[in-house]
């Protein structure tokens, strides 16, 4: 690493650069905690309690129930609570990507 980055965690793997990135499965293990899964392969888990834990938006998710109701958007772009086309929340593919990265790696930096 001679540019002075520092490697952390194990190497994860990255999305083909001609391949357009989706979920194909999404489910709650435990209240704002997901187990997602992508179309190259992926499955990582997502904790969303910290940033669900504040906000009057994120209100409908922080009942356990309702997280519970998390589903994945039609082609794959993002997950969702509610009724398609008139969502509660939703959080886009990309972004729940980074988060499940980074999360795994300090997971693994900490182990």
């Amino acid at each position: 690493m001679g540019n002075g980055a520092l490697a952390i965690g194990p190497k994860l793997p990255r999305p083909s650069s001609t391949l357009l990135l989706r979920i194909t499965a999404a489910e709650a293990v435990l209240p704002g905690v997901l187990k997602l899964t992508w179309n190259d392969g992926y499955e990582g888990i997502v904790d969303l309690r910290s940033i669900i834990a504040a906000g009057e938006i994120f209100g409908y998710v922080r009942d356990p129930e309702n997280f519970g109701k998390v589903h994945v958007e039609r082609y794959g772009h993002s997950i969702y609570w509610g009724e398609e086309g008139n969502e509660e929340v939703d959080f886009g593919c990309d972004r729940l990507r980074e988060i499940a990265q980074e999360q795994a790696a300090l997971i693994a930096h900490a182990v």
